[in-house]
């Protein structure tokens, strides 16, 4: 497909993210990627915004990564778009009959009309060459676009509930514990969700909100029709770029503290805390043998291990695990490969996926997979969705779901009060949303 490159300089960045971010509202369609200048080494670009549907695959688990695998072939272009976790059934013998209250499809990639790259004060425009003489148009009403600030009002104040009570969530961490302890597993992610009915909010300015006090590397703001992604994730899950395919898994989370000198003691508590680190070196046990598969032989290699990101609300343990390619390897193949990542699964795969259906509430659904994009030569780069808020406006369901790792090393309290400091940021914007 051709594609028509207009690129111009732009002095002030922040408000033309913003204008572009406010311009995009008008679409069906649209996934806004922001990296809020997060230094970290594999990043391509600082934004990226996707609107306007020419193609697009949507379909159940069944068969996906197959769709998918014939869909990015023959598009042979951008294409941006989300796998959600449940994806584990077409892949394993598994199932998802947990109550799902946001109805998002299994799978859902489009070819946009329209996409903006940002990196520095360069702005790339890459329009389907049809749409070209719109690139101008597009330009002008987006430099024209004003936050009013006007609140959306809501029928009534937001009042978020709890799918798994602090006393059945205790019971359900000692049923997955017994697991560990009889030796069905080592790891597990264990998660609950927070949810709010018959709810309106306002998507773009939950979303802001939630930008401006998480500021993470892997921001995303999708809406697909009356479904929204508001997403504040840290973490990376799968990138290839060339022939290096890259993994950053994150387990392990310490608060943050008020001052310079008690944080940094934060930062190295973290950085030694023996249950943290086996927690994630697990997971990196597992990203091996999941890269594997489709690596080089001898390839695989861990970049970094263990070593602590910090962000505005926690500092968390971070590996990086790089491994080759041939040419020959399809690029769904390596998610396929790879998914869902072990981070949102435990170790064994496939006994903790088992486990985690059978204690959790609800159907995982787009939470805990990944959104990201495919670029034409077939290179891709994947989050991981979790610190998000999902919405569904036709049925006014509002949902965000948050989790830990259950090692056997685990403190039921301790455990419950990480996943409350996950949800804190949620839970702050939405409650201020009027």
């Amino acid at each position: 497909m051709q594609r028509t490159n207009y690129i111009f300089q732009q002095t002030s960045i922040a408000e033309f993210k913003s204008q572009l971010l406010l311009w995009a509202q008008q679409f069906n369609v649209a996934v806004w990627l922001d990296s809020n200048n997060y230094h970290q080494k594999h990043s391509n670009f600082d934004a990226v915004l996707a609107v306007d549907s020419f193609s697009h695959i949507e379909t159940s688990y069944k068969n996906a990564f197959q769709q998918l695998k014939s869909y990015q072939t023959n598009t042979k272009d951008f294409i941006f778009g989300y796998l959600s976790y449940d994806l584990k059934n077409a892949i394993e013998n598994l199932s998802s009959n947990n109550f799902d209250g946001l109805g998002f499809p299994d799978l859902y990639f489009f070819q946009p009309k329209k996409l903006f790259f940002i990196k520095g004060n360069t702005v790339e425009v890459k329009y389907i060459s049809n749409f070209e003489n719109e690139i101008h148009l597009d330009l002008e009403e987006i430099s024209k676009q004003k936050n009013n600030n006007q609140k959306l009002k809501s029928n009534k104040q937001i009042k978020i509930k709890l799918r798994i009570h602090k006393d059945e969530y205790f019971k359900k961490l000692n049923t997955v514990l017994n697991h560990i302890h009889r030796g069905d597993i080592y790891e597990a992610n264990f998660c609950q969700e927070f949810y709010s009915e018959n709810s309106t909010i306002n998507p773009l300015e939950v979303y802001q909100n939630l930008n401006k006090i998480s500021k993470p590397p892997f921001a995303t703001f999708l809406k697909l029709n009356d479904k929204f992604l508001l997403s504040a994730s840290p973490e990376r899950y799968l990138k290839k770029d060339g022939e290096t395919v890259i993994s950053q898994p994150i387990k392990g989370t310490e608060k943050r503290a008020s001052t310079l000198v008690e944080d940094q003691k934060l930062i190295n508590q973290l950085e030694q805390n023996p249950k943290e680190r086996a927690e994630n070196i697990m997971i990196v046990d597992l990203v091996r043998n999941d890269l594997s598969r489709s690596a080089i032989k001898g390839s695989v290699k861990v970049e970094e291990l263990c070593k602590v990101y910090t962000f505005e609300q926690v500092h968390q343990l971070i590996s990086t695990v790089i491994c080759k390619v041939k040419d020959s390897v399809h690029p769904v193949d390596i998610i396929k490969d790879t998914f869902p990542m072990g981070s949102m699964t435990g170790a064994p795969k496939i006994s903790a996926m088992k486990i985690i259906e059978a204690v959790e509430e609800t159907k995982r659904g787009i939470y805990s997979g990944a959104v990201g994009y495919f670029t034409p030569n077939g290179d891709f780069d994947f989050n991981v969705i979790i610190r998000s808020i999902l919405y569904n406006a036709s049925n006014k369901y509002v949902s965000y779901s948050v989790g830990g790792a259950i090692t056997s090393k685990s403190e039921p309290e301790k455990e419950y009060e990480e996943c409350l400091l996950k949800a804190k940021a949620m839970k702050q914007v939405l409650l201020n949303t009027k």
